[in-house]
Parts: C-alpha cells; structure tokens; sequence
C-alpha cells in the first residue's frame, strides 16, 4: 500500500502541531509496512534530506504567503501522488481538505484529518476564513474518511454536516525524556523550577500577549517568563509580541526542539497554555506527559483533555490567568501524575493503519 501525505508544512524539525503529529505518527506507520510519501513545503525546509525514519521525503517550490500556499501545494501534491502511483493521499487539515475531489477525481482514495477549525483563529480574514469553510464542507462531502483529533470536532462535523462515521484518533504525546542536565538553563538565564513556561508559534490566537501582561503585572522577582517558539511569516502582530516581550524581560528561545526543550518541559515550574483556539494541543500533552502543573483556558479543546477545575482560566481573561499564576507561583514546585494512556503514538499508529486497510 502506497500513501502519499500532504496537508503538512513537512518533517522533521518544523515548527506546528500538524507537524509534529505527522512526525511522531508516520515512521511508526513505516514499521508496519506501509510506504509513505510525504510532500514538504520547500520553503520551510532546512535540510537535504530524502529519507527520515523510513518515510520518504519530496519538496515541492510553494510561494510562502499564507493565503496562497497550503491550497497551491496540496494542488501539486496531489499531482505528485498521482504520478508515484498513490493508493491513498492523506490530507491534512481543512485549507488543504478543499483539493478532496481533485484527489478523487484522478483516481485515489482520499484520508482527510481534520486538526481543528482553523476558520476561528485571529489570522484569518473574512474571505480565508470562508474559505477555510468550505474546505471543511468539502473534505467531509468527498473523503473517503475523515479522522477527527478530538470529540469536540467530532460534534461539529455531526452537526453541521451529519458525517457520523468520522474515526476519532487522538493525538498523541511521546515518552518524556527527562534531562538532569540544566546546560540550556544557564545559556538563557534561569534555574530550575524559577521559571514559567509557554511554546507556539508567535500568531494572535495563542495569546501570547495576554500572558506576557499577566505575568508582568505580577512584578515578580524570583522567576521568569519563557516563551519557546516563532512566527512563520514576520507580521506586525510578531513584531509587536517579540518588543513586548523585550520590554518584560520575557525569555525568547526561538524554535527548539529535543535536548533543549525537554530540558526546559523538565525543568519547568508550571505550564501555560492561553490559545483561544486549539483542535487537541500538542503542547499541552507534551506538558502533562513531563508531569508539570499547567494553567490552561478553557477553550473546548482544553476541557476535553479533563484537567481539575482549577487548572482552567477563562479565555481572554487576563486578571483570572494573573491569579492562576500567582496561586502556582506562591507554592513550592509539586509533580502532577496525568494518565497518558490514549495519547500513546504507537496505539494511535494501529488506528490509523486500520483505517487505510478497511478502505479496500
């Protein structure tokens, strides 16, 4: 079997939850016999390579403009599974989803992922958020199936299209690998457990803004503020968030991953995650797998993940995060224990692999 997946910005080592879901999730598929092809962005690639953990790899030229590029490259990816003889193209998220019947039409099956309904971020404008709509619409119309991340998407595609056969996969979270080590610590600036800890891409919906002002207002001495991640495209909102973090005396590590940031996941007093949208946050689970206490708002994504009430601040509210913040910053570091059990990437593997084989 021969699945070709696009929908992604590509892997390894880019930035997004998309992202990092298909890089956990598509070399265990490999292992279980399955030839996968993933079509990268070109330009979001740092590296050469054709290969990684046994999937395949293929760039493709896309302009790098956010309006343009997610429908222009699942349109020559598309093309391209055709040409390597595709079974199935695995397409994810809804502004790539509009390209379905494209896919159908040359003749392959087609798997849509739906990560969350991106028409609700802040970045979006009236006509991308329309159509981010109907990419959704159609996805849901023409896929052969559609995988849903959480039940809360799972409700929406019930209710506005009555699709009732969608698989719901959860995403998952890998084994800690906790580091003694605190090298990066001292790099940046901070001690162990004297720090709190946010990551994500620098756009409007995460809230980054809110929760730099919360802490500031905290005027607090003993810890620190570090906020792990980028912007894809430098806009004003990124500029802003980076002058306002300068001005805090925020830490900005840039985008990280492995020894460095789980050593900060490590490390870490407490978690913050303040998005107004999320379809199953990666960042949080990754968190909760490191045993941190997070604070967290209570978009619908985050009260399904069925934290303790005292875990969530109302989203958007700034004085409710401020006194979340202070409450864990009052208290002595304690570990949280969270089951983990149905985020396992390996589990999640075997579902996916299930439903590409009951498709034919």
């Amino acid at each position: 079997m021969k699945v070709v997946v696009t929908g992604t910005r590509g892997i390894p080592n880019i930035l997004g939850g998309v992202e990092t879901h298909c890089e956990e999730l598509f070399p265990r598929i490999t292992q279980k016999g399955i030839d996968i092809t993933i079509i990268r962005r070109k330009s979001y690639v740092h590296d050469s390579f054709q290969e990684y953990q046994g999937v395949k790899l293929v760039d493709i030229e896309t302009p790098k403009k956010k309006s343009l590029e997610a429908v222009i490259h699942t349109f020559r990816a598309i093309l391209r599974a055709k040409r390597l003889h595709a079974d199935i193209v695995h397409i994810h998220a809804i502004g790539p989803a509009l390209l379905t019947p494209f896919a159908r039409l040359l003749g392959m099956k087609v798997v849509f992922t739906h990560h969350g309904p991106d028409y609700n971020r802040d970045k979006w404008g009236f006509a991308a958020k329309m159509m981010l709509r109907f990419g959704e619409r159609i996805g849901c119309m023409f896929a052969n199936e559609v995988i849903v991340i959480s039940e809360v998407i799972n409700d929406i595609l019930v209710r506005k299209y009555g699709r009732k056969n969608c698989h719901l996969i959860h995403n998952g979270v890998p084994m800690p690998d906790k580091i003694d080590s605190i090298d990066y610590l001292s790099e940046i600036g901070v001690e162990s457990c004297k720090y709190v800890f946010a990551m994500g891409r620098f756009v409007p919906e995460k809230n980054f803004h809110q929760l730099i002002r919360a802490f500031a207002a905290l005027k607090q001495q003993n810890y620190k503020l570090v906020l792990a991640g980028d912007t894809d495209f430098e806009d004003d909102y990124s500029r802003k968030l980076k002058s306002l973090a300068k001005e805090n005396g925020v830490i900005l590590t840039g985008f990280i991953k492995g020894k460095k940031l789980h050593e900060l996941l490590t490390h870490a007093h407490c978690f913050v995650l303040s998005s107004s949208h999320e379809g199953l946050p990666i960042a949080l689970l990754e968190a909760m797998s490191y045993d941190l206490p997070v604070i967290v708002s209570d978009i619908p994504a985050n009260l399904e993940v069925g934290l303790a009430f005292d875990c969530y601040f109302q989203t958007g509210n700034e004085e409710q995060l401020q006194e979340k913040l202070q409450k864990s910053l009052a208290q002595d570091f304690c570990p949280v224990h969270y089951s983990m059990d149905e985020y396992n990437w390996d589990k999640i593997a075997e579902q996916v692999v299930s439903v590409y084989e009951n498709m034919f």
